[in-house]
């Protein structure tokens, strides 16, 4: 179809009371998997990369890929700058077409996190971008050693920053964390359920690496309209590619080439038949 914003891939979701995949990416081969899996299934999805992914995937050959991806797709796919660190990564990322951004500005103070926000919500309407924003620690780390940890979405203010920034979605912390789990988390589906209430922007859940089929779909029950997924792609992708070297003494690139597609391709298709609510 084409390259379509977030903010509209949401809004169909939410009519259907479904979640939109978003899925990491990090060479051609994670795209080529994504994509592959979406129009398979006939399913919208959302291409997305964080800022500190940049240092092993620049922006300048990720962002073009992407985008063009996203262009030349049989189903609609929007591309998203996850975890934007800097005003200067957002720039580019809108200049280079990104259909939506998320400058992460969780970490500072509260009023802070909406100036800058709001920021961000300025400079995106010129391009027609969506806005997404964090509030609240999602824990673990993004792409650095840096451990965060987890302090939940206050219910009480989502409404007064939904309304005070603007944003399009809003990606809360319920106890969920990015990369592995070394223990199944213990979501705070009773915070969920009350920012749920209290704001009319869709909800977005970070850290879907490890959380159940069933805790996904009461996520989903309760707001949940995009789930991102990294880590779970970027193993898979090891995975397949560990198998692909240790079958012969002489690796073939294009074979490799091939299993790293593959391996992105399964992940994400099972993702999305839980997205979707089958």
């Amino acid at each position: 179809m084409s390259l379509v914003t977030m903010k509209s891939l949401l809004a169909e979701a939410d009519q259907c009371k479904c979640a939109v995949g978003a899925f990491s990416v990090g060479n051609m081969e994670m795209v080529m998997g994504a994509v592959k899996a979406a129009e398979e299934m006939n399913t919208p999805i959302i291409l997305q990369i964080a800022e500190k992914r940049l240092l092993n995937s620049p922006l300048e050959l990720m962002a073009p890929m992407m985008v063009s991806a996203a262009r030349n797709s049989k189903v609609a796919i929007a591309v998203h700058l996850d975890h934007g660190l800097t005003f200067d990564c957002v720039q580019r990322a809108l200049e280079y077409g990104f259909t939506s951004v998320m400058l992460d500005a969780s970490l500072y103070p509260y009023d802070e996190n909406i100036a800058m926000t709001k920021q961000v919500v300025t400079v995106a309407s010129r391009f027609n971008a969506t806005v997404e924003a964090e509030l609240g620690v999602v824990g673990g780390n993004e792409g650095d050693t840096e451990e965060h940890v987890i302090t939940c979405t206050d219910p009480s203010v989502a409404a007064d920053f939904c309304e005070q920034t603007g944003v399009d979605a809003l990606a809360v912390a319920i106890g969920n964390a990015h990369g592995n789990y070394p223990v199944l988390p213990s979501l705070r589906f009773d915070i969920l359920e009350q920012i749920h209430s209290a704001v009319d922007v869709p909800l977005v859940l970070h850290g879907g690496t490890g959380i159940t089929d069933d805790m996904f779909r009461r996520a989903i029950s309760l707001g949940i309209r995009k789930i991102n997924i990294a880590t779970a792609s970027f193993d898979n992708l090891a995975l397949f590619a560990q198998k692909c070297c240790a079958a012969s003494d002489s690796v073939d690139y294009f074979k490799l080439s091939d299993q790293m597609v593959q391996g992105v391709y399964e992940n994400v298709k099972r993702h999305i038949r839980v997205f979707n609510g089958e």
